[in-house]
């Protein structure tokens, strides 16, 4: 979904005088079973990716482009001389991976390693303890995709000085003395500096093997065999740490997920798009620094033990770069993928004079177990199941409505958003699978039974994705219930795991795997989930643009499009006289209703935070006023409905239909 998570790692070798000592450059070395596997892979890429696309110079071209960016993705260390001496492989990349060949991966690197040791030793030497004067009229452009490349080392010198002065800064408002500052930046480099000496040639070339899989689709990834552990630890049935999915973004580590029913979610503290810029252990251990650092090592220092407490300190998403750091602490838990199931409860009100009553569930997922499915246990664990047995008991309580909530829900099992829709319809078609050969199948509901046929409202966002929005589109499709939130995620592909060493059988080289994009989903009208997700009936504030947030926001991402609709029969529970009279009940509302007024208050300055211009202020005096003015704001919205019991007590409460 977004850069570089947890599953590539990136290591920089450096030799910087008194802080870290050389490691041999045979570490760093190509194999010539890297260029056997990266042919191998390219092969498998060109047959059964969905794109069929042959890896040609147009492609070789953009590797290029995104191997270099993912080597410096800042524009703080190459020079505009680097990269003009990189042109000679343009369209090369193609041609050579195909003659087992992947020495300009590691050309680049060592250009790189030079340019990093560099820089090192400038920041050491001169910068970090230098004092600065934080009165004049200035600022750090931290997000340079735009920027140009530096032409000299004199350039690069002064972005790094106003690196430093920023950070120096965000230490001297917390209140610390010239000596600790210099103490906390010569701790933080010797950190950041050692754990980027860790690096070994299986590194550099997963990182531009993955680059060239990442071309393809963002969905498609080169897991060397080291990542390919990880990735098979973090899906097994269990792990413990904090319950989010982690992400670089240039010097920060951002939050890319938190996923349901972790200690970060039940926190209510932690959020998508906060950046965590410290770790510490337990309540009394030193807080750890990790601007800078590799992903890896950062989520080394926040996973552990079940019971044992983690210290965050973290810059929130809706304050930027700019605002206050917050420190939150978490118990870490064993967080069980099984145990993310569906949760029920019944919401008491009066309306118009009438006691009504609205039934609530909530899904994080969309779980089942397939291993007693397979086996053909009955009574496997499953979503549509609890639903089932939520809605029974919820029935018996009086219901007069029903809201399913699939905000923040990933996705999971197709099967079940297959079976889950077939509870609120008699049968009929649900999703169509288009296949990278490019045979298309439609997947039915075949059971003619109703769960529940009365009212019913559909909650999602723009971190709905996958198995949600098939289950949205097919409601919203079926005119069986409104579709109320933010337009969902736009992840309508499937993806599977290619084991690599079927292919070559070297126990020696282990190959590590491959994830593919096989398959596309498309709602039962034609229209691909792809890209543009799920259009609510009910479009309400959102902070998050699509350009930053959601598959959009992925130029590699695979387009939108739509193929023939299949036939099925709509309900006529919704029609559009029905969504015409709760858009005008809403858009009167939004123009008196108190409570509305201020969720859409709190919503702009919360967008306006996301959307600011990515600089750190470097004058003391005005950021001291734009904290200032971001904590009143804190304070002002605490007292504010939060969205998500916004969206339910109000919008659901107001224009029930």
């Amino acid at each position: 979904m977004m850069k570089r998570f947890v599953l590539l790692f990136l290591g920089v070798l450096v030799s910087v005088a008194g802080i870290a000592s050389s490691v041999p450059d045979t570490l760093l070395q190509n194999k010539p079973a890297y260029g056997k596997q990266a042919k191998i892979v390219v092969s498998i890429l060109e047959s059964n990716h969905y794109r069929k696309m042959p890896f040609s110079d147009s492609l070789s071209s953009v590797v290029l482009n995104n191997y270099i960016q993912s080597l410096d993705n800042s524009k703080t260390y190459f020079l505009k001389s680097d990269i003009a001496s990189f042109e000679k492989y343009r369209f090369k990349l193609d041609d050579l991976v195909k003659n087992e060949q992947v020495d300009p991966a590691f050309e680049i690197y060592k250009v790189f390693e030079t340019r990093f040791n560099q820089r090192m030793q400038y920041v050491v030497k001169n910068l970090v303890t230098k004092e600065y004067d934080y009165s004049n009229e200035d600022y750090y452009e931290t997000d340079r995709d735009k920027e140009p490349w530096a032409s000299s080392e004199a350039e690069l010198n002064v972005i790094w000085e106003k690196i430093i002065k920023s950070q120096a800064l965000s230490l001297k408002l917390t209140g610390k003395s010239h000596e600790e500052i210099v103490d906390a930046l010569q701790k933080r480099y010797e950190r950041f500096i050692k754990s980027m000496s860790q690096t070994n040639g299986e590194d550099i070339f997963g990182t531009y093997l993955n680059t060239i899989a990442e071309v393809y689709d963002p969905h498609t990834n080169y897991f060397s065999p080291r990542t390919a552990d990880v990735f098979k630890q973090n899906m097994s049935q269990s792990f413990e740490g904090i319950g989010a999915r982690l992400q670089s973004d240039n010097d920060y580590t951002k939050i890319a997920e938190i996923l349901p029913g972790g200690p970060a979610e039940k926190s209510k503290l932690l959020h998508a798009n906060d950046r965590i810029i410290g770790v510490a252990q337990g309540m009394e251990g030193e807080m750890i620094d990790v601007i800078g650092w590799r992903l890896d090592e950062v989520v080394k220092l926040i996973k552990g033990p079940k019971g044992t407490s983690v210290r965050l300190n973290v810059l929130p998403a809706e304050t930027g770069v700019n605002g206050p750091p917050v420190v939150i602490t978490l118990i870490r838990d064993k967080i069980k993928l099984e145990d993310l199931t569906a949760k029920r409860k019944v919401i008491e009100y009066n309306r118009d004079g009438k006691n009504v009553k609205l039934g609530v569930i909530t899904l994080p997922s969309f779980y089942m177990d397939w291993e007693a499915y397979q086996k053909g246990d009955p009574n496997y664990n499953s979503t549509s199941a609890d639903v089932k047995k939520h809605i029974k008991a919820m029935q018996a309580e009086g219901i007069d409505g029903l809201v399913i909530d699939l905000r923040n829900n990933g996705g999971g099992s197709l099967k079940e958003a297959i079976d889950l829709t077939g509870l609120f319809i008699k049968n009929g078609p649900v999703v169509q699978v288009k296949s990278s050969f490019r045979k298309t199948e439609v997947l039915n509901d075949e059971d003619p039974a109703l769960i529940y046929n009365g009212p019913m409202v559909v909650l999602i966002n723009r971190f709905s994705a996958s198995a949600s929005e098939i289950f949205a589109g097919a409601i919203q499709d079926y005119n069986r219930g409104v579709v109320v939130g933010e337009s969902t995620y736009g992840k309508g592909t499937v993806q599977t795991m290619v084991d690599l060493d079927r292919y070559l059988m070297d126990k020696d080289n282990p190959a590590g795997s491959l994830k593919l994009t096989i398959q596309k989903f498309y709602r039962v009208t034609g229209s691909s989930t792809q890209n543009k997700g799920v259009t609510p009936d009910i479009l309400l504030p959102t902070a998050l643009d699509p350009e930053q947030f959601g598959e959009s926001s992925n130029p590699g991402a695979l387009p939108w499009d739509e193929i023939k609709g299949t036939l099925y029969q709509k309900t006529p529970l919704i029609t559009e006289t029905t969504l015409r009279n709760l858009k005008s009940s809403y858009e009167a509302r939004l123009k008196s209703d108190p409570s509305l007024l201020l969720f859409v208050e709190q919503t702009e300055e919360a967008r306006k935070n996301y959307n600011q211009r990515r600089s750190k202020l470097l004058n003391a005096s005005e950021m001291k006023a734009h904290l200032r003015e971001i904590q009143n704001w804190i304070k002002k919205v605490s007292l504010l409905p939060m969205a998500s019991t916004w969206m339910m007590n109000t919008f659901v409460k107001g224009c029930w239909c």
